[in-house]
């Protein structure tokens, strides 16, 4: 066959990941840039002229641009992500209050409208009077639009309209429920919507500097993003659903873990610098969640692989406990940009901050803490309260020390929502900055990262003594708790696979007992079944101790930096569409979806209706999103009962698949 150089990049919160593929080959050739949130831009092409000069090929060569991201990831399990209106059709306040709902919507705006259909797809009127008050001044203060109508899945007309209202006052991106879920359950799938609304501008953002450097490189080849089943999906079509995209680095890591390794059986932990993601290979394919996605502690809608996400990672938040006898430290949720990577970054707002205060004969509660913007776009700092925006107008793009910048301790809260909001990166000792300490990691500034961890191990614990005896000391501690911590993680992941999640490792004596391996008459032992394979450009530094600690063969690939972009280039592109057909009187049988309501007195007819609109609305959706040639299945799931001795239909379901390997360019 005719070989094809592929094109995958993976960005990531650190790092943006490029690989060249040949489909007779493998890699050839892999290279890394720092992720440059302000202007995602530079990052992608930092790491993608790197590998084209790496592997001396021609911009003609390449056939295919594929796309992983963790972006939208990190955002929901870090609070981020830009406001949104929600506009609810048919619900009340009440059902705020079920699937974590309220939670999500925190101080976002939310409309609820009169209108909304029935199981069957009858309606209820729309009203849209409070919509077309309120639309001039909301449009604002938010970035994007939410709309959930009540059994919109059945009948998406109120979506609809109200989306091409919003759309023609605010000029805004608006998300409609029926477009990401077939499934019932209106106030998880008015979540979903939400999160998806806070995402848009975040991967439009990402998608666009991608293809506008393709552009100037002259690479006019497919492009294709991956989605959190680890399937491909078109650009377009990415950016109108980015929360498909939740998982989408992770589901690459595990097509990429699979292609690696050759194991078809094993547990595959992704460590980045804001995220650790652990997931079960069985049979050489990965387990995809058919509840849907569990990020950040919501469940959305979105069907992906069953992967557990944890806010653990190399650029960690170090989270000290000092008020007890012994201080404690915890890692994560929140990634800081390390203290190594700002002070290489800035040289001169790092080390001379970093020097005063190790000077000063006392501790101070923000030594060691800085913020500066992400630099993001102005637009999307809309909506900030007063003191909120006085705050973010004193931060620049260098970074600005906290004891300088945090005068009461009010605006320490207020610091976090900017930070939440994802206009402000707090900068901090981190895990990276005790490798750099240990000599593990070198890539970035090590004197500035031993000034911070100096300037911390001085703090107090409860007995007045210091937390650790120097920079080196507290480095070992720092490791050994991120170790400890991922083995955790790990362990609660596979337990849960197991059906006995009720345990918790973190808290468990017996565990406690195993993972250390303290003696005792009653010997605990802990194993996995399994090879553990570890990915991330941190892996060959963490992952062998994870590893022993876990009674685990270690398996860490020779690409495991870059695996997230190996798998975005060797997945495929795949739809599903479900269509039903429900009977709301006797000898009344309703198909819905993939297009407007039919009514058929024949249920022979209605059920041939529904599998025929399933294929062509699934073989459609792939070639939409560039799959050459293919290849469609059709499932069933019929819910008719005998009620009587009479059969009853309640539901039918017809979902169609249709997947095949993207287009790809032929040389010029």
């Amino acid at each position: 066959m005719a070989d094809h150089l592929l094109l995958g990049i993976d960005t990531g919160g650190t790092y943006t990941d490029a690989v060249l593929y040949s489909e007779i080959d493998g890699v050839v050739a892999r290279a890394k840039a720092l992720t440059t949130r302000h202007d995602l831009s530079v990052g992608i092409s930092g790491a993608v002229e790197a590998v084209l000069e790496e592997a001396d090929v021609p911009v003609s060569a390449i056939s295919l641009v594929s796309l992983s991201t963790t972006l939208a990831t990190n955002a929901l399990v870090e609070g981020q992500g830009g406001r949104a209106g929600l506009v609810m059709i048919g619900f009340g306040p009440e059902d705020l209050k079920r699937d974590g709902l309220a939670d999500a919507l925190g101080n976002d705006p939310v409309l609820f409208l009169p209108g909304g259909h029935d199981v069957h797809g009858t309606e209820t009127v729309l009203d849209m009077t409070a919509l077309d008050e309120a639309l001039p001044a909301l449009s604002q203060s938010v970035s994007s639009f939410a709309v959930a109508g009540y059994f919109a899945v059945r009948n998406p007309a109120h979506e609809e309209r109200v989306r091409e209202r919003i759309r023609a006052v605010s000029q805004l991106p608006v998300t409609c429920s029926h477009e990401l879920s077939s499934k019932l359950g209106g106030p998880r799938r008015a979540l979903t919507t939400l999160l998806n609304a806070r995402l848009v501008s975040m991967i439009d953002r990402l998608i666009g500097a991608c293809e506008d450097y393709l552009k100037r490189r002259g690479i006019e080849v497919p492009m294709m993003v991956v989605r959190g089943d680890g399937a491909l999906i078109s650009a377009a079509e990415a950016r109108l659903r980015p929360i498909e995209t939740i998982l989408s680095g992770p589901a690459a890591s595990l097509v990429g873990a699979r292609h690696l390794t050759g194991l078809d059986n094993a547990v595959v932990s992704d460590i980045g610098g804001t995220t650790t993601d652990v997931a079960v290979l069985d049979g050489g394919r990965p387990r995809l969640d058919a509840d849907g996605a569990v990020v950040g502690g919501y469940r959305t809608m979105v069907e992906a692989v069953a992967m557990r996400t944890f806010g653990l990672g190399g650029d960690s938040e170090v989270r000290i406990n000092d008020r007890g006898l012994k201080a404690t430290i915890d890692l994560g949720p929140r990634r800081f940009m390390p203290l190594s990577l700002a002070s290489a970054m800035h040289p001169d707002a790092i080390i001379p901050v970093l020097e005063r205060q190790i000077r000063s004969p006392h501790a101070g509660r923000h030594d060691g803490r800085f913020a500066v913007r992400t630099g993001v776009p102005e637009r999307l700092a809309s909506g900030l309260q007063p003191q909120e925006q006085a705050l973010y107008e004193k931060i620049g793009p260098v970074p600005m020390p906290l004891d300088g910048l945090l005068v009461t301790t009010l605006q320490k809260a207020t610091l976090d929502r900017l930070v939440a909001r994802g206009l402000v990166h707090i900068c901090g000792i981190t895990p990276s900055d005790a490798m750099h300490v240990l000599g593990g990691q070198g890539q970035w500034d090590a004197v500035a990262a031993r000034l911070g961890l100096e300037l911390v191990a001085r703090s107090k614990d409860g007995t007045g003594r210091p937390i650790a005896d120097g920079p080196e000391a507290l480095a070992h501690l720092l490791v050994d708790r991120l170790t400890r911590q991922s083995s955790d993680v790990i362990l609660s992941s596979c337990l849960a696979d197991d059906g006995v999640g009720a345990i918790d490792p973190a808290n468990s004596l017996s565990v406690n007992r195993a993972l250390h391996r303290i003696p005792g008459i009653v010997q605990f032992r802990v194993a996995l079944d399994r090879p553990l394979v570890g990915l991330g450009a941190s892996a060959p530094v963490y992952y062998p101790a994870i590893a022993e600690m876990l009674g685990a063969q270690s398996s860490i690939p020779a690409d495991a930096g870059v695996a997230n972009a190996v798998g975005a280039v060797v997945g495929q592109v795949r739809a599903a569409v479900t269509v039903f057909v429900t009977m709301p009187d006797e000898g009344i049988f309703i198909v819905g979806g993939a297009g407007e309501s039919v009514r058929f007195i024949d249920e022979a007819e209605a059920f041939s209706l529904a599998k025929e609109r399933a294929m062509t609305a699934a073989l459609h959706s792939a070639r939409a999103n560039g799959a050459d040639e293919p290849v469609v299945t059709l499932s069933e799931e019929i819910d008719a009962p005998e009620v009587e001795g009479r059969r009853k239909l309640i539901e039918a379901r017809f979902t169609a698949t249709a997947s095949g390997r993207p287009r790809i360019a032929e040389e010029a």
